[in-house]
């Protein structure tokens, strides 16, 4: 589509070629489109029809079709495409009140969606409008915005909303058609109700069906056309549908071209045609069920074919059977018994309330041709009925409904020149909307002002309730009940009841809107003075078949058709059906009550001409169009009247969290009254005193923006608290991960040395104080490294030793260097260097020899571990050591090993201390097999350092005692100790005098009004200690007491002081924080801003004790670590209780079940009632809600399977041409529109529309 040029830009030129220079930019787009008008119209400076006139001439002009009378949208139809209807434009007036954004319907449509959201209620939407002003298209686009923003990502939350909009397509063909005044009129009216869930998310929709005007099937007036789906059906069928139903264009059929109009302008029936199979694919209807829908259609063109010739005696017989016969095939029914019930009539007489006789009393041409035109009428309106009901079993709700939104698009009010019944029911249910919108806005609005004792300007509008009375009241007698006594009185004769009912029209002529004129009669509507003739009238009201009719349909072997007629008529009941105007008025008072039960927001619709012209504006048309529809007083009543009102309670409960005084933490504190509280929520928010007025019993505000700041207020607190929350969060992660970062610091520079130690510890268990020790292995920082040649890494030394014990990746337990005692002969035996290399399974030693510059290494002795019978030592400080090992030639080694004691305990951990330690004065070895040899040990003090070996000889100094242990280990350097500050859950702290007053005491709790007591959380209260009897002067409170260090700023829960305060501890705890006592209010503080006061001697008596503080928790379990080694026992270190949460890391924030701040502990505690949870932060475990049973889902009816046909064959298909018109053809039936619905809404969530939603985190 073109851009328009007074709506869009001028098409740039295209660029030469070659000139690829960057386009200027142009001034004007900083600029933003100039308003037109204005665009809430109660800010007019001039209250008239004329000035509201020229305000939608101007905006409509410049394409601006969309004003607002407070709440109320007005929209004036364009008649052309703006392109105003995007997925761009839908997000651009999401989460978006009224006041952000320009007119549109999309603003309403947010209000309702939003308001049913926030207070939890029912919505719906109310367009009026006359027949042609956008109705229809208003709908559509107010379930493409919902559809757009109601969320939900679930399969069948997303099927339900294709279903939705894909009944605008499907029942704009079966329910819309062309009239004089609207290429696509609705016929018919529907109510539509979205069911959300809690969430928001569509979860099922239901349609309700007003008055469809079946009167246009078989007739229409010159240059309008049937209903859309005939033209789609006979245009755009498949070749099979075609050879199955006979069909043909649609000018071969009475009923689709006895108008002269088969082409509508911009309406493309081949294209409608695949859209309305696709919705039905959408809905969920089956091929079987389409194609009988499409059957009951040939059956309705086809009985418009059949044409009746007047015989000699003035009876009627059908001129070419080949139709009926036809009609019959696709009925599934014998094709004698339709032509009998088409030219002829059962009638039963009867006497005294006995049964008479029967008689088959023939039909006159015209008699006829009413009786083919019931039947066809009867079968598209149960078709229709049909459809609905079917769409709404696929829609129907798939999950619990909350709320509900209801979109109401029914046919507008008609004036034509020619107007009936059907007129007359399309007008009455305008005047029903009508009456609600001037109940909600405009009566109701006013009483209510004066039942609240409001300050207020009474406005004069006129009340069409007596217009609605006229039509129908029973008494006295309205209408509708004149028309049903007339066909009571006159059944059978239907000129004869048209005469009744012209004689009892004479006693409605006192009502003032109501004028008789002979056959025809008057009302003076809302809308304007309509005449309707009286001819015809009544036997419409009847709307009754006759019984041969439904003798047929029973007879039929077609079970789709026989269960579109469910409901039959009893012949012996004596109760009379109801009339049409008995179903029109109760499907009113109907819809009028389900309007009444949702908060309506109101789309008034106007149409600017009647040519269906995009250029044309008739002020005249428009004039009476406003005021019919009462908006010069609805702008007087919106700018004297208050915008928004609700209950005192509700108000409160909104929003009590705007003030302090009213909520503390979350939780509403107002002792008070709910008026109060109201006037104290205004006072506490800035609102001026002449914004708002407190009633009786409801909080008045007057204008939108008003309601608009409090939403976005409320909006803000809950941004702000789930910042702090966020913030606090945040913080007890930091200051956790410090924690963790100095234990993992601890245990990562100990847990090896802890490790050694235990090994090292095992040693002097070994020992058992049998051996003197050496002063360097007694060292606190002494540890039992184990593999000293660092065999188990990466260096050249272990790659080698490892090469030439040829171990492999086998790990090393312990690995060191030492002397081998190497006897030489003749000489006497000498220490030699050796590398001791242990594993789990053997003791290798190697000898390195240094031959032409490289050292080489090799394997000297390889000792399995399971051949070393004992290890044997001297009882004095020396380091030698033997290995008692199996007679063998070469005899026991004799080594001298710094790590003796070490050594000894890694082979005791190797082989499970099946080793035996020796230890005396001497040691015994086996030189060689079979030949022992003893070596003496000797204390000499002058020997300067280790020990001596000769001759059989150890001459060593004395040593540490052998019942010493190892020293303890080193102190560190000592230094400040560092408090843990990250996070900033501690403000800065040091000498300052900018400090706070103490922590606003919490107020209990009070229950929100109307609501019990038990619903709120109500905080403990705080109990005061009772004061000890006066203690003498010299005497000092039995507590202890601390001075502040430094100055420190409490948050919530915590206890402000300045430097060198005075506070009473009174709880201590081991994360740092303390809870202490300062002029009777308790909070907690940091332990290291504190220093203890010294206490004064006593020479008095003890002062009583205080009284008694709840238990502290109980300590957490510890384990008991299983020992590495034998016959030892390792320490028991304490195990953190995974469950509990920390303490003391939210100071300041409340608990998330809205409870009392646990921190703030009471002066004095029941024992009763005492409990961990109430002293300090702790984890409360709270149990989990019941589930919610599923709702069970009924299972959609099951639809007949197609019977087989119980003709014999396929009778051919008729060619007769279009019949022509005159006697016998089709009467003209008269045209109906729709009408718009009404809703009530305590004009609260109506106009009140709420202020931009923060974003989602």
């Amino acid at each position: 589509m073109a851009v328009s040029k007074k709506a869009g830009k001028k098409a740039a030129a295209p660029a030469k070629a070659g000139a690829a220079k960057v386009a200027k930019a142009d001034w004007k787009e900083g600029f933003k489109k100039k308003q037109v008008g204005v665009s809430d119209m109660t800010l007019l400076t001039t209250i008239s029809n004329e000035s509201i006139n020229d305000n939608l001439q101007k905006r409509w002009l410049n394409a601006e079709i969309y004003t607002y009378i407070g709440g109320v949208l007005i929209s004036v139809n364009p008649f052309r495409d703006l392109g105003i209807y995007t997925d761009e434009v839908v997000q651009k007036y999401k989460c978006k009140n009224r006041l952000e954004v320009p007119p549109h319907v999309f603003g309403i449509a947010e209000s309702a969606y939003y308001n049913m959201n926030a207070y939890h209620e029912n919505q719906c939407v109310i367009i009026s409008g006359e027949s042609g002003a956008g109705k229809t298209e208003a709908a559509k686009r107010i379930m493409q915005y919902i559809a757009a923003v109601s969320g939900g990502q679930d399969n069948s939350i997303q099927e339900i909303k294709d279903m939705v909009l894909a009944t605008n397509p499907l029942l704009e063909s079966f329910g819309c058609a062309k009239t004089l005044r609207n290429n696509n009129s609705s016929r018919h009216g529907k109510y539509l109700e979205i069911m959300f869930n809690a969430q928001g998310e569509p979860v099922g929709a239901q349609i309700t069906n007003y008055l469809l005007e079946k009167g246009r099937v078989v007739g229409q007036v010159e240059n309008e056309r049937n209903f859309h789906i005939f033209y789609q059906f006979t245009k755009a069928a498949s070749d099979e549908q075609r050879e199955q139903f006979g069909l043909q264009g649609p000018e071969s059929y009475a009923y689709t071209s006895i108008s002269n109009c088969l082409e509508v302008q911009n309406i493309n029936d081949t294209e409608d045609f695949v859209a309305t199979l696709n919705a039905m694919r959408i809905i969920g209807l089956t091929a079987n069920e389409q194609s009988e829908i499409f059957r009951m259609l040939a059956i309705i063109l086809w009985l418009g074919n059949v044409q009746f010739e007047e015989m000699d005696d003035g009876n009627a017989r059908i001129a070419d059977t080949g139709v009926t016969d036809f009609i019959a095939y696709l009925m599934d029914t014998d094709p004698s018994m339709l032509q009998k019930v088409l030219t002829t009539r059962v009638v039963e007489t009867q006497r005294g309330g006995r049964r008479g006789s029967i008689y088959d009393v023939p039909l006159n041409p015209a008699q006829a041709t009413a009786g083919r035109d019931a039947l066809s009428k009867a079968i598209y309106n149960n078709l229709f009925e049909w459809i609905v009901s079917r769409i709404n079993v696929s829609m129907k709700p798939r999950d619990a409904v909350s709320h509900v939104i209801g979109i109401l698009d029914i046919f507008g009010f008609e004036i034509f020149e020619d107007n009936s019944f059907e007129q007359l029911c399309i007008n009455y249910v305008n005047e029903k909307l009508q009456q609600i919108f001037i109940e909600l806005t405009l009566k109701t609005e006013q009483e209510e002002y004066v039942r609240e004792r409001i300050k207020w300007t009474p406005i004069k509008y006129f009340n069409n309730k007596i217009v609605c009375d006229l039509i129908e009241e029973r008494k006295p007698p309205g209408i509708f009940a004149a028309l049903n006594d007339a066909c009571a009185t006159a059944h059978a004769d239907p000129a004869a009841a048209d005469n009744s009912f012209v004689q009892r029209t004479a006693i409605l002529s006192s009502n003032p809107h109501f004028e008789a004129r002979g056959a025809q009669f008057l009302v003076r509507h809302y809308a304007g003075d309509v005449t309707y003739n009286i001819a015809g009238m009544t036997d419409k009201n009847k709307d009754a078949l006759i019984k041969d009719i439904f003798d047929l349909i029973g007879s039929s072997g077609n079970q789709f058709l026989q269960s579109i007629f469910p409901d039959r008529p009893d012949p012996s009941s004596k109760k009379r059906p109801p009339t049409a105007g008995d179903r029109i008025k109760g499907s009113a008072g109907a819809l009028v009550d389900n309007l009444m039960k949702a908060q309506p927001s109101y789309i008034r619709t106007i149409k600017p001409n009647q040519n269906r012209s995009p250029t044309e504006y008739d002020s005249k048309a428009i004039l009476h169009q406003i005021k019919y529809l009462g908006l010069q007083e609805n702008i007087r009543v919106r700018r004297a009247g208050f915008a928004y009102r609700n209950t005192f309670e509700k108000m409160v409960e909104r929003f009590y969290l705007l003030s302090p005084s009213t909520s503390y933490a979350g939780e509403y504190t107002w002792t008070g009254d709910a008026k109060s509280g109201c006037v104290q929520i205004l006072k506490d928010t800035g609102i001026p005193k002449d914004e708002w007025q407190m009633g009786v019993t409801k909080a008045f505000i007057k204008n939108p923006e008003t309601l608009f700041a409090l939403e976005t207020m409320r909006d803000r607190y809950w941004h702000n608290m789930a910042s702090r929350i966020q913030r606090a969060w945040r913080n007890y992660w930091r200051y956790k991960n410090e924690c963790a970062k100095r234990i993992q610091r601890f245990w990562k520079n100990n847990k090896e040395g802890l490790e050694y130690a235990k090994i090292r510890d095992y040693g002097h268990q070994i020992l058992a104080g049998r051996k003197e020790r050496r002063r360097f292995s007694l060292l606190g920082y002494r540890r039992f490294m184990g593999d000293y040649l660092d065999l188990n890494g990466k260096n050249a030394l272990g790659t080698e030793l490892r090469s030439a014990c040829g171990i492999g990746a086998e790990e090393v337990n312990f690995s060191c260097k030492a002397q081998l005692l190497v006897s030489k002969f003749g000489r006497s035996s000498k220490p030699s260097p050796r590398f001791l290399v242990v594993t789990s399974k053997a003791v290798h030693i190697v000898i390195s020899t240094e031959k032409d510059g490289p050292v080489h290494f090799a394997l000297e002795r390889k000792i399995p571990l399971i051949t070393i019978k004992s290890v044997s030592l001297s009882n004095l400080r020396d380091d030698w050591m033997v290995f008692n090992c199996n007679a063998s030639e070469e005899g026991d080694p004799i080594l001298h090993c710094y790590f003796k004691t070490e050594l000894v305990v890694q082979l005791l951990r190797l082989t499970q201390a099946s080793i035996n330690v020796c230890i005396g004065p001497t040691v015994e070895y086996a030189k060689k097999k079979d030949k022992k040899q003893v070596i003496s040990f000797v204390k000499d003090e002058t020997i300067p350092r280790d020990d001596v070996y000769k001759s059989h000889a150890v001459r060593v100094p004395s040593g540490e005692p052998p019942n010493s242990v190892s020293r303890p280990p080193p102190k560190r350097k000592p230094g400040t100790v560092r408090p843990i500050t990250q996070g900033k859950l501690l403000r800065a702290g040091g000498p300052s005098n900018n400090t706070k007053g103490t922590s606003r005491t919490k107020p209990a709790a009070q229950p929100l009004p109307r609501k019990s007591a038990t619903d709120a959380t109500v905080a403990p209260p705080v109990v005061k200690a009772p004061s000890a009897p006066p203690p003498p002067v010299q005497e000092e409170p039995d507590v202890d007491r601390y001075r502040a260090k430094f100055a420190f700023e409490g948050q919530e829960g915590e206890m402000s002081f300045k430097k060198d305060d005075i506070v009473e501890l009174v709880e201590k705890d081991d994360n740092g924080w303390w809870l202490v006592r300062k002029d009777g209010q308790e909070g907690w503080a940091p332990n290291n801003y504190l220093e203890l006061v010294p206490r004064k001697p006593k020479g008095a008596p003890i002062a009583p004790p205080p009284p008694a503080r709840r238990p502290p928790p109980s300590a957490p379990p510890t384990t008991t670590a299983t020992s590495t080694f034998k016959n030892t026992t390792s320490p028991k270190p304490a195990v953190g209780n995974a469950s509990a949460k920390p303490v003391a890391v939210f100071p300041g924030v409340v608990p998330s079940n809205s409870s009392a701040t646990p921190w703030k502990k009471p002066a004095a505690t029941d024992t009763a009632n005492a409990n961990s949870a109430g002293s300090r932060p702790g984890s409360a475990s709270a149990a989990k809600p019941p589930s919610v049973a599923t709702k069970p889902k009924p299972t959609p009816p099951q639809v007949a399977t197609k019977p087989t046909l119980k003709q014999p064959g396929k009778p051919p298909i008729p060619s007769a041409p279009r019949p022509p018109v005159g006697n016998g053809s089709a009467p003209k039936a008269a045209i109906s529109r729709p009408t718009a619905p009404a809703g009530q809404l305590d004009l609260a969530a109506a106009l009140a529309k709420r202020a931009q939603r923060m974003a989602d985190d």
